[in-house]
């Protein structure tokens, strides 16, 4: 197939030729076939008329074409022409309905696009371009229909049968039943949904700002009903949000969330029927995690957000899919963070985009938020696309204020309902709205790369000025040499010595909304009046630019911003820039053969932070975590994945024996509440319970047979999976090999029927540094609860021990190297788009020294030679190796 990979580009997008007023589907399912009937009513696109009528092209793939009817006549087989790509006939008029009829195989089909079988269930996945391998259609977003979905099964087997919109009929003939479907909003085919199977249901019921009543119903397998209450409670107060921050009331009269076993992704939107990965729907304290909770939270906002920002306002083509990701992962953050903590919100979205995103902004996959092409859509859906495409309008947020914004995306959604629009059309409604000029903005959309932010400071005593100079470069990145200016806005302020912030007065013609400076050229000096003393500046508040900022802060500024800094983001992020200091010291000397020495100043901070009994638990857990090893890797010039963890390890160690009195008093005080009270997924005991196992963590590390019975104690007596997964966490990390083995195996015995959980028990294993770390996922593959089909199992063992495991990865003889590559091949038929995300690790190669550079391009190189390569596995293998 990589021979005839092409490349699409957004400049050749040209609008249908035609379009499908209408889709009429009946899906006959048995368990060794599925028949699909597809009615069409197509018109001509009246925006592309010409004298000659064009040829019509509809998209089909893995399509068993049995019969053709164009306005009630059979069209022989000599008149139209069918590969693996398409259907190609010539209409002889403007408007006609076309008929077809196909033959498709679900039950083997293991990419998991279009309609396949998670178990003993049918279901979709049509986004992106999946909706083409279940019948002949314009698989295109530009192309809106009406869809009505008839759907025929064996009642025993499959007696739910779902589609979009609601159900207007149903019936039973012998031993199958069937059941229609319709839905009144025109969309796009990948919305589409279908689902039968043996399913349980928990019901609810939301009444809309107008006093609509909606029915709200979450389908799971038998053995999950017990697991969907705290999904339905998110999807309650994500509709109410959404009601109350953007006006937006549902549509439909019901809305069906169904948890799928097998899923390529988190969930999908489809309109009124959203299908979700179990993990992102199933919780429970006892089997889920805190971060479990909140991520069903969040996914379960983003979907339903999605009904405007994807549904009824969609993407015209492809190219502008951060259209509808960018917008919705802004709106889900922002409802987590007003359902949680906002400032550990905001830490945890930044400290993911510096790991991942930047990182992807500085390799061979860099693309804009809106890319110039693609050869393989399904490698778009990227931390770029998503969390720089939120950060994005997270700056459109601040540049145009709460009001500002607001008045613009109504403006937007009223403008554009039931359109199929760009990335521009949103930009111009919201410059609409506010009068506002927004095109050099624009350069967000289609610049690629992570600018730097330089920040110089002057102070003038006599005069009483403070002079800050910003200098902005972006570097190049594949195809882009050459970057403009962007518009960066910089929340900041400027604090006295008693760490107050002084009023800010700008002399000049410098722009100040607020807190908030807009850099816009390559270099810009902003000198503020009356201020009393040097101040020491806070920049960056908030993150209020996807940047990276250097600014040369003394060891005293970070400390003196970590302890009175009034903006919390900031206080976290001089906590790690002393880290990453104190950690990047020791990478020297571990490389040179020195001793390994302790900052006293890092310890002095982190010793005040545990005394400060006025912040948030969870900011203080927050601000006690050293950066992570793949954001060390991130910044490194040259990364060596040994000295890195050596350092971070080595300071950990320190930390925990010379603050162990402070870290057992937090720990036994917050051990002592949770045992006296039940489990709560709110934000209080959330940050309870984190600062208690990041306590834990650094107690494990003391080698103190007190530590480990407690830490056993945690384990065994938890009523939550959050605690007793960071016991068992800190035990496989621990050197107390037979009470690691016992936990391992006492976890699988108790969980062994929660395929979830099981996922969690291959991820701290597979995350361990302990040992042989490969020896032992290699062992785990053969494990019973392990299947390579399953893309949760997947992503918990191999996709962990190659992202997460420094040491085991990186190892110098390429082992893992070669392990990657192998599982890359084995799944590269079977599942393209998973085999083609497990990639990332390598295509990072150049990140490293030249001895593990040589070995990670053997293996692509080596991957890329391999017989009948996909097309997703191929574009990424071969931007890695220009």
């Amino acid at each position: 197939m990589s021979n005839s990979v092409k490349t699409i580009y957004l400049k050749d997008y040209q609008a249908p030729d035609y379009l499908i007023d209408e889709t009429h589907l009946k899906f006959e399912l048995f368990e060794n076939f599925t028949m699909v009937h597809a009615e069409l009513h197509i018109r001509r696109n009246p925006d592309k008329q010409s004298d000659e009528l064009p040829e019509l092209v509809l998209d089909g793939q893995e399509l068993e074409l049995l019969t053709v009817v164009m306005d009630n006549v059979v069209i022989n087989s000599n008149s139209y022409t069918v590969d693996d790509k398409s259907l190609t006939l010539q209409p002889n008029k403007n408007s006609f309905i076309l008929k077809t009829t196909v033959r498709i195989h679900p039950e083997t089909n293991t990419a998991l696009e279009g309609l396949y079988k998670s178990n003993t269930m049918f279901c979709t996945q049509c986004e992106a371009e999946g909706f083409r391998k279940i019948t002949y259609y314009l698989d295109r977003p530009d192309v809106m229909s009406k869809f009505t979905t008839t759907i025929e099964a064996d009642q025993q087997s499959y007696p739910i049968l779902l589609s979009n919109g609601n159900q207007i009929a149903s019936g039973q003939e012998d031993d199958r039943h069937w059941a229609t479907w319709q839905d009144p909003f025109k969309k796009p085919a990948y919305l589409f949904a279908l689902v039968a199977g043996d399913l349980w249901c928990v019901e609810d019921s939301f009444t809309t700002m107008n006093q609509r009543k909606v029915d709200l119903r979450i389908y799971v397998e038998p053995e999950n009903i017990n697991k969907v209450n705290h999904a339905m409670t998110s999807l309650k107060n994500s509709m109410r949000w959404d009601e109350e921050v953007y006006g937006r009331e549902y549509d439909l009269d019901i809305f069906m969330i169904v948890a799928v076993s097998d899923f390529n992704m988190g969930a999908m939107e489809n309109k009124g029927l959203n299908i979700f990965n179990t993990s992102c729907v199933l919780a429970r304290p006892e089997t889920a995690t805190d971060m479990a909770h909140q991520r069903v939270e969040g996914v379960v906002a983003h979907e339903y957000f999605h009904n405007w920002s994807g549904n009824r306002v969609t993407c015209r083509d492809w190219f502008q899919l951060s259209l509808k990701e960018g917008f919705t992962v802004f709106r889900d953050s922002e409802f987590t963070a007003d359902m949680n903590s906002r400032t550990v919100k905001r830490i945890e979205d930044v400290a993911f985009l510096r790991t991942h995103q930047f990182a992807e902004d500085a390799g061979p996959m860099a693309h804009p938020i809106r890319p110039d092409a693609y050869m393989e859509i399904s490698n778009f859906y990227t931390v770029t696309i998503y969390e720089k495409g939120a950060e994005i309008i997270r700056m459109l947020h601040t540049l145009l204020g709460k009001e500002g914004f607001r008045k613009g995306t109504d403006l937007y959604f009223e403008r554009h309902d039931g359109q199929a629009v760009t990335c521009d059309d949103f930009v111009k409604a919201l410059a609409d709205a506010n009068a506002i000029d927004l095109t050099q903005f624009k350069r967000w959309y289609s610049q690629a790369g992570t600018p730097q932010l330089e920040v110089l400071e002057s102070y003038d005593s006599a005069t009483k000025q403070y002079h800050l100079t910003f200098k902005q470069f972006c570097p190049p990145t594949p195809n882009q040499e050459e970057k403009q200016p962007f518009v960066i806005p910089v929340k900041m302020g400027l604090l006295n010595k008693q760490g107050q912030d002084l009023p800010l007065q700008l002399v000049g013609e410098g722009t100040l909304v607020g807190d908030v400076i807009l850099i816009t050229e390559a270099e810009q000096t902003f000198t503020f009046a009356n201020v009393g003393e040097k101040p020491v500046p806070s920049l960056l508040r908030d993150f209020s630019a996807p940047v990276k900022l250097k600014f040369a802060y003394s060891k005293d500024d970070l400390l003196f911003l970590m302890q009175h800094d009034n903006d919390g983001f900031n206080r976290w992020d001089a906590s790690q820039r002393l880290a990453i200091e104190a950690i990047q010291q020791q990478v020297v000397n571990y490389q040179a053969g020195n001793p390994m020495v302790l900052d006293s100043g890092l310890e002095k901070a982190y010793a005040s932070l545990l005394a400060d009994s006025s912040l948030d638990q969870a900011m203080v857990a927050e601000m006690l975590s050293l950066p992570a090893e793949n954001y060390l890797v991130e910044i490194s010039e040259v990364a060596d994945p040994d000295a890195i963890h050596a350092a971070r390890q080595f300071i950990r160690q320190q930390l925990a024996n010379n603050l162990k009195g402070q870290f057992l008093t937090h720990y036994q005080a917050n051990r002592a509440v949770s045992q006296q009270e039940a489990y709560r997924a709110t934000a209080d005991h959330i940050a309870r319970r984190s600062l208690q196992n990041m306590a834990l963590s650094y107690l494990m590390l003391t080698d103190d047979p007190q530590v480990l019975t407690l830490c056993l104690d945690q384990f065994k007596h938890s009523d939550n999976m959050t605690e007793q997964l960071a016991a068992l966490t800190n035990l496989v990390n621990s050197p107390y090999e037979s009470e690691k083995q016992q936990a391992l195996v006492d976890f699988y015995e108790q969980f062994a029927n929660d395929p979830l959980v099981i996922d969690q028990w291959f991820a701290v294993q597979a995350n361990s540094q302990a040992g042989d770390s490969l020896a032992r996922v290699v062992e785990l593959m053969k494990h019973e609860a392990f299947t390579i089909k399953n893309p949760n199992k997947v992503r918990s063992l191999i996709g962990a021990f190659a992202n997460n495991n420094l040491t085991g990865f990186h190892q110098k003889t390429g082992a893992g190297y070669q392990f990657l590559a192998d599982q890359v091949l084995a799944l590269n038929t079977m599942n393209p788009q998973i085999a083609s995300r497990l990639l990332t690790p390598l295509t990072r190669w150049r990140k490293y020294d030249e001895e593990r550079q040589q070995l990670m391009k053997a293996e692509l190189e080596r991957i890329m030679a391999a017989d009948k390569l996909s097309s997703d596995v191929y574009e990424v293998v071969n931007k890695s190796l220009v």
